[in-house]
C-alpha cells in the first residue's frame, strides 16, 4: 500500500538531518568513502549485530522474519535482529527519529518513491562502490530494469530492489461469467465501463477503487500524461491527461458504476467489497496475490488477474521498497548490512518470497528459472504483474512530492464527492499549491 509522508514527517526529515549531520550532512557526503576491504569481521571475531527495520505484518512479515533467520543461520559473524514498525508511513517516520538520536538500524525498509528525501537528506549510505567492488557475486544487471529507476537518486546507488509490486487487477471471474462477461476483459478503461454498467444491471459495483495515488499515477500513465514536468520543478497532472483519469472516476461513481470510498479505511472498504463480492473488480498490489488467492477460495469465487485497463496505452507505477543501509554507520556495520542486503535480494530469496507473498521476482535469473515457470503455470494471477512491467515507470522522487500527493489526493475526492467541482479545475488549484512546493 502506497502510503505517504505527512507535512510533519517532511519537516521531520530536516530537523533529523540538521541534529545528526550537521554541516556535513549534505546528500552523498558517505560517497567519499570507499567499503572497508576488511569485510564484515572488521578483523575481528565478535559477532556483529545490526538491527534491520521492516514494514507490514502477516505474509509479509512472516517472509521477511524467514529470509532473516536464514541468514543468521547460514553463517556466524552476523546477526540481524529484525524489528516490525508499522506501514510504510510509521516506518519511515521512526527512522527518522531513529536517526536524529543517533541510533538508527543499520538497514531499512524504504518504500521506493521516498528514497530521494532519504538520500539527499544524508540518511542514507550510499551503495555504489559496495556494488562495483562486489559484483561478481551481486551481478547489478542482473536486477529487473523495470525496477531499477527508484533504486537511484541523482545518478547514484542507494538501494537494491526487495518486495517491489506493480497495481493489477483483480477480478472475481464467477461474478463476470454469472452476468455473460468474458473474464479475460476487460482491457480498456471502455470496456472496464461496459462490464460495470451490466454488473449493475446484476445489483453489482463494477469496482470498489478508493483514490489512492498510486493508482492514479497508473491511470495518467494509460493516458499518456506524467505527474511532473521533466525538471521536477512544475506540476504536470493538471494537463489533460492528468484530468482525464478524475474525469472517468466522476462519471463512474455518479452513475452508480463505482464506488470510492474516503478516509482512512478507504483501501479496507475496496478490499472487503471484492472479498464479500459486492464489487467484481479491485485494483491492488501484486503482494496481494497470494492473500487474495486464498480469499477466493475460501468465499467460494474464482480469481483471475490481468493488466489495469488501458486507457491511450497501458502503464502502471512500480512500488513496494527497497533495502537501504542508513548513514553514519561503523566501517563494520556497513559491511555486515551490506552482506544482509546480498543475502535479502539473492536469486533465491526472490523467487521465495515472490512464490509465498506475490511481490515481483526483482532479478532476471528468477524469471529464467524452472521453479517460476513451473509456478507460474500453475498460478498464472502471479505472472501478471511481471509482464505488466514493460509499462512500467519509476515514481517521482522530488523532495516535496509526499507532499504534493496529499493535495492531489485532496483534489481528486473533492472532484469525486462534490457534484458542483469542475474536475479540470480543481486539479488547477492542486497544481498551483504543488508548484509553490516544488519550487521551495
Amino acid at each position: 500500500m502506497m502510503k505517504k509522508f505527512t507535512a510533519l514527517m517532511l519537516a521531520t526529515v530536516m530537523t533529523a538531518t540538521l541534529a545528526a549531520c550537521g554541516s556535513n550532512g549534505a546528500a552523498g557526503s558517505q560517497a567519499t568513502s570507499s567499503p572497508s576491504e576488511a569485510g564484515a569481521n572488521g578483523g575481528s571475531s565478535k559477532k556483529i549485530v545490526i538491527k534491520y527495520w521492516y514494514a507490514f505484518g502477516d505474509k509479509i512479515e512472516e517472509a521477511k522474519l524467514h529470509l532473516v533467520e536464514g541468514f543468521n543461520d547460514s553463517q556466524d559473524r552476523i546477526e540481524v535482529v529484525a524489528e516490525h514498525q508499522g506501514d510504510y508511513e510509521d516506518l519511515h517516520a521512526k527512522v527518522q527519529a531513529a536517526f536524529a538520536a543517533g541510533n538508527a538500524p543499520a538497514v531499512t525498509d524504504l518504500e521506493s518513491s521516498s528514497t530521494g528525501v532519504f538520500a539527499r537528506s544524508g540518511m542514507l549510505e550510499e551503495l555504489t562502490a559496495f556494488a562495483e567492488r562486489d559484483n561478481a557475486e551481486l551481478q547489478l544487471e542482473d536486477f529487473n530494469p523495470g525496477l531499477m529507476g527508484n533504486a537511484y537518486v541523482d545518478e547514484k546507488l542507494y538501494g537494491l530492489p526487495f518486495m517491489r509490486s506493480t497495481p493489477i487487477l483483480y477480478k472475481n471471474v464467477t461474478l463476470l461469467k454469472e452476468a455473460g462477461l468474458d473474464p479475460e476483459g476487460p482491457k480498456s478503461w471502455d470496456e472496464l465501463e461496459q462490464y460495470s454498467r451490466v454488473l449493475k444491471e446484476k445489483g453489482k459495483t463494477g469496482m470498489t477503487v478508493p483514490a489512492d495515488i498510486w493508482f492514479y499515477e497508473a491511470l495518467v500513465a494509460q493516458s499518456g500524461g506524467k505527474m511532473l514536468s521533466d525538471d521536477g520543478k512544475s506540476a504536470a497532472f493538471n494537463s489533460p491527461e492528468g484530468v482525464a483519469p478524475v474525469e472517468f472516476w466522476k462519471k463512474m461513481v455518479g452513475e452508480g458504476l463505482f464506488k470510492i470510498p474516503v478516509g482512512d479505511e478507504a483501501g479496507a472498504t475496496a478490499d472487503k467489497d471484492w472479498a464479500n463480492q459486492l464489487s467484481a473488480f479491485k485494483f491492488a498490489s501484486t503482494a496481494g496475490v497470494n492473500g487474495s488467492l486464498e480469499i477466493a477460495k475460501g468465499n467460494g469465487f474464482e480469481m483471475k488477474t490481468s493488466f489495469m485497463p488501458a486507457n491511450k496505452d497501458y502503464g502502471v507505477p512500480t512500488g513496494g521498497c527497497q533495502l537501504v543501509i542508513t548513514a553514519k554507520q561503523s566501517d563494520e556495520e556497513k559491511e555486515a548490512a551490506w552482506e544482509f542486503l546480498k543475502w535479502m535480494t539473492s536469486k533465491e530469496n526472490t523467487i521465495y518470497q515472490h512464490k509465498n507473498v506475490g511481490y515481483l521476482p526483482t532479478r532476471l535469473s528468477a524469471l529464467e528459472s524452472e521453479d517460476l515457470k513451473a509456478h507460474f503455470k500453475e498460478f498464472p494471477q502471479y505472472k501478471v504483474a511481471v509482464d505488466q512491467l514493460e509499462y512500467a515507470r519509476p515514481r517521482p522522487m522530488e523532495s516535496a512530492y509526499p507532499e504534493v500527493t496529499k493535495i492531489i489526493r485532496e483534489a481528486i475526492e473533492k472532484s469525486i464527492l462534490d457534484p458542483k467541482t469542475n474536475p479540470q479545475d480543481a486539479m488547477n488549484e492542486a497544481a498551483d499549491k504543488a508548484n509553490k512546493l516544488l519550487n521551495k
